[in-house]
């Protein structure tokens, strides 16, 4: 990773694990997202996954509309890992105005996650979110894939949205 003045920082010992993850991933082909208060539609997405040698992994995702290219969902936050295990913290703030902690295992290449804190903007549009799931995984063919599940206050924990990336960067 560079930093500022072109200094090259390494990889925090603490994130070792997640090194799999760095760089840019672009979605290869449309995400699907559905869920039952919304219409069924297709996406596209970047993630960024960067460092600058803090204990941290800094993330952004970039979703817009398959076909108007629209923008869509963004997020943003930090990874941190529970020093000693394989316990991982993301820490994610949305544009819709829902921020969350999401924690979890890492399996080999595989963050299994689930809120521990949802909050949201005291106008934020209902039905609420209430509780989000989310797995990402290094598949064997080098592709990244994420699937999140969500409940709401209307509806049980569910699929939402499936996608798989590749590397871009």
């Amino acid at each position: 990773m560079t930093c500022p003045a072109n200094q090259t920082v390494e990889l925090n010992q603490a994130l070792l694990a997640l090194d799999w993850l760095l760089g840019t991933w672009e979605s290869d082909e449309p995400g699907e997202g559905n869920f039952p208060s919304i219409k069924p539609f297709h996406y596209i997405e970047t993630l960024n996954f960067s460092h600058v040698g803090q204990p941290v992994i800094n993330f952004t995702f970039n979703a817009f509309h398959a076909e108007t290219k629209k923008p869509m969902h963004r997020e943003c936050g930090f990874i941190r890992m529970q020093p000693g295990t394989n316990r991982v913290a993301f820490i994610i703030a949305q544009n819709s105005g829902l921020v969350e902690i999401e924690e979890g295992d890492l399996t080999g290449q595989q963050l299994n996650l689930q809120s521990q804190a949802v909050a949201r903007t005291s106008f934020a549009r209902e039905p609420h979110v209430q509780k989000i799931s989310r797995v990402i995984q290094l598949r064997s063919d080098g592709r990244l894939e994420q699937s999140v599940s969500m409940a709401t206050d209307n509806q049980p924990l569910m699929q939402h949205l499936h996608i798989t990336y590749r590397r871009s960067s």
